[in-house]
């Protein structure tokens, strides 16, 4: 308990003192574009009521999920094969490089084009930019895989999905959710920047009409909720790796007790 106590209080130090510091700072400002903090929280329940959480943010996060959700099952199969086979990867890896290299809101005017305006645009711009980070790190995990343990796996006849099963994505595994983990952080950057472009809803849309309409302190608040959404985000995801990769983390945790 006292431990658990301890990594809380060493978490939440470091937002109280920038809160402060910001409550500080913006205390007595008369800048219209930089409101003081008070303001901005006193404004928040005001903007954020549950019809424009329901209208707003629910499809923001729906398209989030969706487009990651898509990113990794791309990526981690694509991944895999690519980084299974020598001369897959040989062939594949001038393209990847290239694709790479291409910001993903440079391809939002291109993929309007084909998929218009509406929520597969915008799933599709968020899975474009996630991939990369999910798809190069599993070639990676995948290629970083004990050669003896395959050479093992071979002479008992362990081949084919069993091999992937229990030797390669678990081996791997550690890598890609380092892919993951990147990609959570751009899909978040491109939900906003998708729903800048042509949207009816989202959170994207909403900051840009209080910018647009110079309500600075609704705008503000729209920044709030991006950034506790993607602290819940981060939260969630790092329960599930610990969850996913007990094992690794517990192999870790004794290789530093070791003498």
């Amino acid at each position: 308990m006292k431990r658990l106590l301890r990594r809380l209080v060493l978490v939440l130090v470091l937002p109280a003192l920038l809160v402060v510091v910001w409550w500080l700072a913006s205390d007595g400002s008369t800048d219209v574009f930089w409101p003081p903090l008070r303001t901005i929280l006193r404004t928040f329940p005001d903007v954020w009521t549950a019809d424009r959480l329901r209208d707003d943010v629910l499809p923001s996060i729906w398209r989030l999920v969706a487009g990651y959700a898509l990113a990794a099952v791309v990526g981690v199969a694509a991944g895999t094969v690519i980084g299974s086979y020598r001369r897959v990867r040989a062939v594949c890896e001038p393209v990847l490089e290239f694709l790479r290299a291409v910001p993903p809101p440079v391809l939002i005017p291109v993929i309007m084009l084909f998929a218009g305006i509406g929520d597969t645009m915008k799933v599709t711009v968020i899975a474009s930019g996630c991939v990369w980070p999910i798809l190069l790190n599993t070639v990676e995990g995948v290629r970083a895989v004990d050669p003896v343990m395959l050479e093992t796996a071979r002479s008992y006849g362990i081949t084919g999905p069993s091999r992937l099963r229990h030797l390669v994505l678990p081996s791997a595994s550690p890598q890609i959710f380092a892919g993951l983990r990147q990609a959570l952080s751009l899909g978040i950057i491109l939900m906003v920047i998708s729903e800048m472009f042509a949207a009816s809803n989202g959170i994207g849309f909403a900051i840009v009409q209080f910018q647009r309409s110079f309500a600075v302190p609704d705008m503000w608040t729209g920044i709030l909720v991006l950034g506790l959404l993607g602290f819940v985000l981060s939260v969630v995801f790092q329960l599930v790796e610990r969850r996913v990769l007990a094992w690794y983390h517990g192999l870790r945790a004794s290789a530093r007790r070791s003498p």
